[in-house]
């Protein structure tokens, strides 16, 4: 049964699809005006789990994640330039070619990363219409309002206002700004449609002039498109709580739509104690940690910490998660190594450790999305592996130890790619080649010829190969 803290009734929840055997989830995705960071990956990775996690217990779900591509200013309310717009003045472009050129940014680390696509990746500007119509809703219906050829939405209009942040309206009165746009007939009115000033190059005909759509009604409108009312669930970033999260359930409901029944958000990773963002710079981008470091020590490093809590990277806390892939992914490749000429049976350990597994494994996942204990797990099962693996253990065994790997570590958590295997496995090629020079080296030092032994493995120590001696005969493994 599992179980995920739902931010709209704060409070752990058994988490029960609308349609049986159907999940429809929205995630919000990135403005995209700048390359990603380490922050942008976390929500993606997490929601990716919970895909997966998903459809290993037998669900269908359908996973949409919207790209901003208008209508976010760079104060993230009703005043300022574009940020899509701004960045294209910078960088000379169109505002769309800026649009194109970080979307693609964006999709080509997370797929470094091992996320899954969505399904379904909507753009605001190509729903422009979606997000009239339901402006002329809530227009009907007495909810908003046209002003100076804008539409702002009525806060005072929808008591619930606030419930998902659980703030109160009139708190909210209290400490908003005095500069205020005159148009506005409350400060706490945010626009569901802007008139596009002159030198606004994104822009387009409206019921109300020209103009461009707010930041929020697009998610409202996207996500009601493509998974429809009373949705499953709604992820996204802590710091879009409020206002983003709560004016789209405004936005939906007061229209006559009933909106997402759960609610995930994830927690801020920080630089220096300071949450990354674009805006400010405190940032590592993706692509400069995938220059020096195999992407999925990224992936296992965030999935080290539970999604509600606040991560604060260091370069030390990188190479602890580093020691800790090798040293999975390593086990990993010494049980599909000895699939190749195990004797048939079984190992009575082993079985234990992988039904222990495959216990706490679904007990960590089941509890609130637990990605640090189901690693841990992981970990302990290993540790009863390395033992049972000095006593041989069937092909039978075998075969269950790889399965565990390939469909919890690899499908649920995401973090052996057979990108990454091939890498660490070498192929039947590189396995022969150094599997040869392995026993040239071996022929050499019974030879005493200890001279061309050292050779050999300080030149495979060079390549990437580390080789170590054993009582079994010499093992190796590829750094990735």
């Amino acid at each position: 049964m599992l179980e995920l803290y739902n931010t709209l009734t704060r409070q752990k929840e058994e988490f029960v699809p609308g349609t049986p055997g159907y999940v429809g989830i929205y995630a919000c995705g990135p403005t995209v005006y700048g390359d990603p960071h380490l922050g942008h990956a976390r929500g993606p990775i997490t929601y990716d789990v919970l895909r997966r996690w998903l459809g290993y217990q037998g669900l269908k779900v359908r996973f949409v994640s919207n790209i901003t591509d208008v209508g976010h200013l760079v104060d993230d309310a009703d005043e300022g330039e574009d940020k899509i717009q701004r960045r294209a003045t910078l960088e000379r472009l169109e505002p769309m070619e800026i649009a194109e050129k970080y979307t693609w940014s964006y999709f080509d680390e997370l797929q470094a990363l091992n996320v899954l696509r969505p399904d379904i990746a909507p753009r605001a500007a190509a729903h422009i219409i979606e997000q009239q119509v339901l402006t002329q809703e809530l227009i009907a219906k007495g909810h908003a309002y046209e002003a100076g050829g804008s539409v702002y939405f009525s806060v005072k209009s929808w008591p619930d206002y606030g419930q998902l942040s659980g703030r109160d309206l009139e708190e909210q009165a209290a400490g908003a700004r005095v500069e205020v746009l005159e148009e506005k007939r409350d400060p706490r009115d945010f626009a569901l449609w802007k008139k596009a000033d002159p030198q606004h190059l994104m822009r387009w005909p409206s019921p109300w002039g020209e103009g461009f759509p707010g930041w929020h009604i697009e998610c409202s409108a996207m996500s009601l498109k493509y998974l429809g009312e009373g949705f499953d669930l709604h992820a996204g970033g802590i710091d879009l709580q409020f206002p983003h999260h709560e004016a789209e359930i405004a936005q939906a409901e007061a229209a006559g739509h009933p909106f997402a029944h759960y609610w995930m958000h994830h927690n801020h990773v920080l630089l220096n104690g300071q949450k990354m963002a674009k805006s400010t710079g405190n940032l590592i981008l993706l692509s400069e940690l995938r220059a020096k470091n195999e992407p999925m020590y990224a992936r296992f490093y965030l999935l080290g910490s539970h999604y509600r809590s606040v991560l604060d990277f260091t370069n030390e806390g990188l190479e602890a998660a580093k020691n800790g892939y090798l040293r999975l992914i390593n086990a990993y490749r010494e049980v599909r190594r000895r699939l190749e000429y195990a004797p048939e049976g079984h190992h009575q350990g082993l079985e234990r450790a992988i039904d222990t597994l495959e216990h706490d494994f679904a007990e960590a996942l089941n509890d609130d999305l637990n990605t640090p204990q189901a690693i841990a797990a992981l970990f302990e099962f290993v540790t009863e592996l390395n033992k049972a693996l000095t006593e041989k253990p069937g092909k039978g065994s075998l075969a269950r130890a790889e399965k565990v790997f390939s469909e919890l570590g690899e499908g649920v958590l995401g973090l052996f790619p057979e990108r990454v295997l091939e890498k660490q496995l070498g192929g039947e090629l590189l396995d022969g080649l150094v599997k040869m020079l392995l026993a040239v080296r071996e022929e050499a030092r019974q030879n005493r010829n200890f001279r061309l032994s050292d050779q050999i493995r300080d030149r495979l120590i060079e390549l990437g190969v580390q080789v170590e001696d054993t009582r079994e005969g010499p093992k190796w493994k590829v750094s990735l």
